[in-house]
């Protein structure tokens, strides 16, 4: 086995496959009858089951007592929502499932925080989950099933900051490094152009309002045209 390779050929495989998988997954649901739920709710369910097979083979090896491998990093909270909006549709879900996953897990494939031999079960397992963490949340909206609604913006970003504040508290409890609040990643990532600690997770802070301001974007509603007028008859 050889270390990994950022952006190597199987970093660039993987990162082409993500959107491709939701391509395909979207092309399906449009074959299908229309309000068919059998393919999101598969989808949902192989999340599932991956999710539970992965945290069931931590705690056999007694890693779930250990602070450091506690499921509380922003992509663990993504996939619960994207695993809730596959089942449900709900709309304040997905409106959390849809920045997360694609400000949050796509920004975990482009830099990813894997070390030791390439292909191993626990890289395989990383680039697996946040493949169809960002595929599933495009796959819904693409395929017309959600969509983030008005004022999300402004939700995702106060979710974001209640739960960075909950992840905080258990890593000044724990002196754990959840969400990166108390170092950046050792591989490196876009906080390392946001200046040094605690300076970079301010800094963060305006990042992400900006990308999820992008995000929103192709769903912002168009200011409607004046009609035009006409003269009576």
């Amino acid at each position: 086995m050889n270390s990994f390779q950022f952006f190597g050929p199987a970093h660039l495989c993987i990162l082409a496959a993500v959107p491709l998988l939701a391509a395909l997954l979207t092309f399906i649901q449009w074959r299908l009858p229309a309000g068919s739920k059998i393919l999101r709710i598969s989808l949902g369910t192989i999340l599932l089951l991956d999710s539970a097979a992965y945290y069931s083979t931590l705690a056999a090896n007694g890693q779930l007592s250990d602070p450091d491998h506690l499921p509380l990093q922003l992509c663990d909270a993504s996939l619960c929502l994207v695993i809730v909006a596959l089942f449900t549709l709900n709309k304040f879900v997905y409106d959390l499932a849809y920045y997360g996953a694609l400000a949050g897990a796509t920004m975990a494939l482009l830099t990813p925080n894997v070390t030791g031999p390439f292909p191993s079960l626990w890289t395989v397992q990383f680039f697996i989950d946040h493949g169809l963490i960002v595929a599933g949340a495009l796959y819904l909206v693409w395929s017309g099933q959600a969509r983030p609604s008005k004022g999300s913006v402004l939700r995702a970003m106060l979710w974001l900051n209640i739960y960075a504040a909950f992840v905080g508290t258990i890593d000044w409890i724990f002196k754990t490094n959840y969400m990166y609040l108390r170092a950046k990643p050792q591989n490196g990532s876009l906080l390392n152009f946001l200046g040094p600690w605690p300076w970079y997770i301010l800094a963060a802070e305006g990042v992400a309002l900006v990308v999820f301001g992008l995000l929103y974007l192709p769903f912002r509603p168009t200011a409607s045209m004046p009609r035009p007028q006409t003269e009576n008859p």
